[in-house]
């Protein structure tokens, strides 16, 4: 079955600039060396994919993506990945590091990242420009959320995911009419105002945004008169006092092809801890994921790697997933994610674990629920998981007891027992 057309309308006309600069902090140390959308997820994406697929399934193709922190990492992963058609000169994503035309400062919040690549949004001349974040796992079809906002003639439109009124303390909440229109922002509350169907949740801002043009320009200039940096602190609330047309889009309408019956319809992670990085990877995970990455009609794009497929030469392998060019020799791997050109030597076992790309886990060596970043040697005979005093002396552990094993320095290019290569790294 072909995925559907993208219903958007005036898709010539939209443009997308996509937050990517995210330091991460809490993510730490798998952001030591790079930004927090470079953060691999799955056994073959970064977070950043999530975020660019969606664009691209909806049919929009003029997508600046805003860096800062440690983007080498992510510069190159764009680079390699997200190539769209050198033939047309609106399809493209294309990175913009900051450029200090005005001033010597560095963003300082995601109102002045727009605000300093405001020349962008006037050579381009789009109808709508779309503002959007790039660390968070979720499908949606941004189209729809286009139509919304033009149907209701809205100046801004803002994403809203419902979630349990109890919940307020953990996000903005959206106090919104019966229409959808936009009355008041609380940041954090103890328990924000309920939506108006339902008393039992409340609306979060996604950090998702959908803009008319000359309204982005006025609020941004306005923005950096005053000295404010933030859409959610500073540029919304003021259009809301100013009553201007603000609504919010409810997330959980959206409407994805493909998805199967026993998935969450409505899948969006902040991944932005070590332990909700590691319990959405256990949502891929199974018979029936709650995110099943595999739909034809609504890929999730990544690198083109032009390694050899996984290689299993004996073993337990129970619930997992495995990368291009992983080695599996006699080993037992369960419930765990597997990335490229990793290798699982003989007599090893990995349950609950996140094993990342050019690994190596030494003979008879046995990890639980620990995530080993890249480029690491796991000597013969290791134990991860099972002493919280001693993985504490040697690693990091989260409050909920996942081990991180930080980045490592072994070569590139990995090799099986024999000696021979067994793939291609980036």
């Amino acid at each position: 079955m072909r995925r559907q057309q993208p219903r958007i309308r005036y898709a010539s006309n939209v443009m997308a600039m996509v937050m990517a600069g995210g330091q991460g902090s809490r993510l730490m140390p798998l952001t030591e060396k790079r930004s927090k959308p470079a953060v691999p997820f799955g056994s073959r994406y970064r977070i950043i994919d999530f975020a660019l697929s969606n664009l691209v399934n909806s049919g929009i193709y003029t997508i600046y993506l805003l860096v800062q922190y440690k983007s080498q990492s992510l510069i190159e992963h764009i680079r390699k990945a997200w190539t769209i058609s050198p033939l047309f000169p609106d399809q493209f994503v294309t990175v913009v590091p900051p450029q200090m035309l005005d001033g010597n400062a560095w963003f300082s919040g995601t109102a002045d990242a727009v605000s300093q690549n405001i020349d962008l949004i006037e050579t381009q001349h789009p109808e709508l420009v779309l503002v959007f974040g790039a660390d968070h796992v979720y499908r949606m079809d941004v189209s729809q959320m286009i139509s919304y906002h033009i149907e209701r003639d809205a100046e801004v439109t803002v994403a809203a995911l419902p979630v349990p009124a109890e919940q307020s303390r953990n996000f903005g909440v959206i106090a919104a009419d019966a229409d959808g229109r936009i009355r008041g922002f609380e940041e954090k509350p103890e328990r924000g105002t309920p939506m108006p169907d339902d008393p039992g949740r409340v609306y979060a801002s996604m950090g998702n945004y959908v803009f008319n043009s000359g309204c982005l320009v006025r609020a941004l200039r306005d923005a950096h008169r005053r000295g404010e940096s933030d859409f959610g602190n500073h540029v919304l609330p003021r259009m809301l006092a100013s009553n201007q047309r603000v609504y919010a889009y409810d997330f959980a309408g959206n409407d994805i092809p493909g998805i199967k019956p026993y998935e969450e319809s409505a899948y969006w992670r902040d991944v932005g801890t070590i332990d909700s990085y590691y319990e959405a990877h256990r949502d891929v995970l199974g018979a029936e994921p709650r995110l099943d990455l595999f739909n034809p009609q609504w890929p999730v794009f990544s690198s083109n790697y032009q390694g050899p497929v996984a290689r299993v030469t004996r073993g337990e392998i129970d619930n997992s997933l495995l990368g291009a060019a992983t080695v599996i020799e006699d080993a037992r791997v369960v419930n765990s994610i597997v990335r490229r050109e990793a290798v699982i030597e003989a007599g090893a076992e990995v349950e609950d674990c996140i094993i990342m790309d050019y690994a190596r886990i030494g003979r008879g060596a046995r990890l639980r629920r620990t995530i080993v970043d890249r480029h690491n040697l796991i000597e013969h005979g290791t134990r991860i998981g099972y002493d919280a005093d001693a993985d504490r002396r040697d690693w990091v552990v989260t409050p909920s007891g996942i081990v991180v094993v930080p980045r490592g320095r072994t070569p590139f290019f990995a090799r099986d027992s024999r000696g021979f290569g067994i793939g291609y790294s980036e």
